[in-house]
């Protein structure tokens, strides 16, 4: 009897001491993370494989700093990532949220748009919990795979009552990152993220997260952005420069309509003579074009080497095309007036 009264008793503390854990929810997208390769010691894989409950499996350690669940929201490549994955994760995010079910979030994701994902969720994701996105380079099959690392500190940074406020954070090779920044730098490397203008905002090492800096940006206080799975976005292309580049490709987005164009221009946000007169074309046909630049650090000056007014261009500030297309694309959900739009470029 007094066994079993004293078993009892150690089930009721452990329960009480869960109970007590932060709640972490990861929505697993797929990704490189959840890769599984035919050889642990090829670079060969196939991406999405593995189910979101086997890659909580292969970190026991997280289970005495969190009680973690997890969702599948989607199995694939980044690659093939699409923005109904992405509303249907924000919608989810804010759900989780309102109805108070975690304490943080994890977003398992492949690492070639990961960054993209990341600053769309910042725009549109209305709590002040910590939304963390990861991934791997190295597939779970693989030697020395990089993801069970990885998830384990982005979870370490999710409970951390200093993410809390931040916006949305990338945890990837220790490094802390803000997803407004952060752009993927190698193709194959395992510190394949970093943030050219700003670097890390944060580490994430031996269970410990420490930060470096705050962002001024108002993404970390919240933006006029939100979506639902209904929510039709604008569509926005991104057309690139380089030298003697043709004006083929603005004419053929003019002729279809679409509502923006983001021009990965050279340097200062530049582009040929060609380019400019197609850029004319497309601001008389009433599509906005904004002025990015192909250059992975700096920004696009307003009213620089270009006469944005007199030209009817907005610029993208230090955005890289890629992200530069995704607030536009929000942007255009509440106004086409150039002078508000480009306000958004200073503020998120």
């Amino acid at each position: 009897m007094k066994k079993l009264l004293s078993f009892l008793a150690s089930l009721i503390l452990i329960s009480q001491v869960s109970a007590q854990l932060p709640r972490v929810i990861i929505l697993a997208t797929g990704g490189t993370i959840a890769g599984a390769g035919a050889s642990a010691d090829r670079a060969g894989y196939t991406a999405g494989k593995i189910p979101i409950d086997d890659l909580i499996g292969s970190i026991p350690a997280v289970k005495k700093i969190a009680n973690i669940t997890g969702e599948q929201i989607a199995s694939v490549g980044s690659q093939d990532m699409t923005i109904d994955i992405w509303k249907k994760l924000a919608v989810r995010i804010n759900e989780i949220f309102n109805n108070n079910e975690a304490d943080g979030i994890v977003v398992t994701h492949g690492t070639d748009t990961q960054e993209e994902t990341g600053y769309f969720l910042d725009l549109v994701v209305a709590s002040k919990k910590a939304v963390v996105l990861t991934g791997s380079m190295r597939p779970a099959t693989a030697i020395s795979a990089d993801g069970p690392k990885n998830l384990y500190d982005a979870i370490t940074v999710a409970i951390d009552p200093k993410s809390k406020g931040r916006g949305v954070l990338v945890s990837f090779n220790e490094g802390i990152f803000d997803a407004r920044e952060v752009m993927k730098l190698s193709t194959t490397k395992t510190n394949a993220f970093g943030s050219p203008n700003t670097g890390a905002v944060g580490q994430a090492y031996d269970g410990k997260v420490v930060y470096y800096s705050n962002s001024e940006r108002e993404v970390n206080v919240g933006t006029p952005f939100s979506v639902t799975t209904d929510t039709k976005l604008p569509r926005v292309d991104i057309v690139y420069m380089y030298a003697d580049a043709p004006p083929d490709q603005i004419d053929m987005l003019v002729n279809k309509k679409v509502d923006g164009i983001v021009i990965a221009g050279v340097g200062n946000g530049n582009f040929n003579k060609a380019y400019m007169d197609a850029v004319k074309r497309a601001v008389k046909a009433g599509i906005i074009v904004c002025r990015a630049s192909r250059a992975p650090s700096g920004r696009v000056v307003l009213h620089d080497e270009i006469n944005d007014e007199e030209l009817g261009t907005i610029v993208s500030d230090d955005l890289s095309p890629q992200k530069a297309r995704i607030l536009l694309m929000l942007g255009l959900t509440k106004t086409k007036d150039k002078k508000q739009l480009q306000d958004y470029f200073f503020k998120y």
